[in-house]
């Protein structure tokens, strides 16, 4: 379900819930009141994102956002965990910048010219960086 509402954040989608909100479960609610994915999927700017890179089963996607921020992807398509790696000027970013895990709520510290994570089988790690 993060991989599914992260694409659809990336890509500027209005976002739609088909489930029964009165049964849902915990993790469903979570996923789908993440406030800062769906930020991400808000954002003023209104560009979508475009793929970066792809590499067997992994993509990283990139949107930039309101104010010089980016909204990066790194989706694992395989059955695996992958380590994904992505060099930052080859989605436009430049520089210094911090790192934010927006499924953890969690700040992950900088990173310049690329960073690298692993991600779950089918899974995504969707990260917000500013400088």
């Amino acid at each position: 379900y993060k991989t599914h509402i992260s694409l659809w954040a990336l890509l500027a989608a209005p976002l739609l819930a088909g489930n029964d909100l009165r049964q849902m479960s915990d993790a469903t609610r979570a996923v789908l009141l993440n406030r800062e994915v769906i930020a991400v999927d808000q954002d003023k700017l209104g560009q979508q994102a475009r793929r970066v890179s792809q590499s067997g089963q992994t993509e990283v996607w990139a949107r930039p956002l309101a104010g010089g921020a980016w909204a990066l992807g790194l989706f694992n398509r395989g059955a695996e965990p992958a380590k994904v790696t992505v060099k930052l000027p080859d989605a436009g970013i430049t520089g210094r910048v911090k790192v934010r895990d927006l499924w953890a709520h969690a700040d992950k510290g900088a990173a310049e010219g690329q960073l690298a994570e692993t991600v779950e089988p089918h899974g995504v790690v969707m990260l917000r960086l500013t400088r």
